[in-house]
């Protein structure tokens, strides 16, 4: 099982959003990291057939997703940031109706939603309303109408908006659990959830791959770097003018920061092991421009 990407590109008229990328992956989860308009999303939507590529190929088990065409698609699960349901449905009408769209026989389509009811943990509220359903139901809802069709490769784009610490916990399992036989890539602006699911977490960057290994290999780019400072508040802001920093905490009269620099920012800097969340700024930013930024 593998899905590879070669020199892939794609321009909208003159913006190149995709700028000759290429990965292979395999199975397991791997996570997609990279500021807002990166082209994370685009790539996504090219690996789901919704986007044509303006060059470079898409291969599945060194043949062409092209060539494949619908054999492709069927082995296809994808979850948009915004997926469409309707909400006078019922979960269970739902994921019956969303099966027989994707070709499953009605007694293969029964099974299958009374297994995935239940691995999303909505069987008790099978018979209610999407309507009535928190975000995170209505999240775990979308992620089992993306595998009803049991796929080999599953993508979902920002699978973990809009859900609750708790939520994320049993989101992060249910992922851990489905991902065993496929091929998961997944986007998403909670880091820590990619660093503790992902296999492998590519970095992407104006349209290009920068960056892609495991999450230890990762951060061992910037180990060294990463330091807590504990200063007032004078000298904070001196800081925070000449240094990115991922994380800022008030002490009463003290600040402690969160600081990524090749040197020792301060006198009272100790060295600290780094975080994910501190390799994102390390390529993207200061935190206090977070807000523009989607992972």
């Amino acid at each position: 099982m593998q899905l590879q990407v070669n020199n892939l590109c794609k321009n909208f008229k003159e913006n190149m959003a995709v700028n000759h990328v290429s990965f292979i992956l395999e199975k397991g989860v791997y996570g997609l990291l990279g500021a807002n308009g990166a082209g994370k999303t685009t790539l996504m939507r090219m690996l789901c057939t919704l986007v044509t590529p303006t060059s470079g190929t898409i291969e599945y088990d060194e043949e062409d997703i092209k060539v494949m065409d619908e054999r492709y698609r069927r082995i296809i699960g994808y979850l948009p940031q915004e997926f469409g349901y309707y909400p006078e449905f019922s979960a269970e009408d739902y994921l019956l109706y969303i099966a027989a769209l994707k070709g499953l026989k009605p007694i293969i389509a029964r099974k299958r939603v009374n297994e995935l009811l239940e691995i999303v943990s909505l069987t008790k509220v099978r018979r209610k309303k999407i309507k009535t359903f928190s975000g995170g139901m209505k999240r775990r809802l979308g992620i089992a109408q993306a595998v009803l069709n049991n796929p080999e490769i599953l993508i979902l784009d920002e699978p973990t908006a809009g859900l609750d610490p708790k939520e994320r916990i049993r989101f992060r399992a249910l992922i851990s659990h489905i991902a065993k036989e496929r091929i998961v890539l997944l986007s998403t602006h909670i880091v820590s959830d990619l660093e503790s699911i992902a296999k492998e977490i590519l970095i992407m960057k104006e349209g290009s791959i920068i960056e892609q290994g495991e999450v230890e290999k990762l951060l061992s780019k910037i180990k060294g770097k990463v330091w807590i400072c504990l200063v007032d508040l004078k000298e904070a802001e001196e800081l925070r003018s000449m240094y990115l920093f991922s994380n800022e905490r008030n002490c009463g009269e003290k600040v402690e920061l969160r600081i990524i620099s090749e040197t020792k920012p301060s006198v009272s800097a100790i060295q600290i092991d780094p975080a994910l969340e501190d390799l994102f700024i390390y390529y993207f930013g200061e935190v206090n421009k977070i807000a523009d930024f989607e992972i």
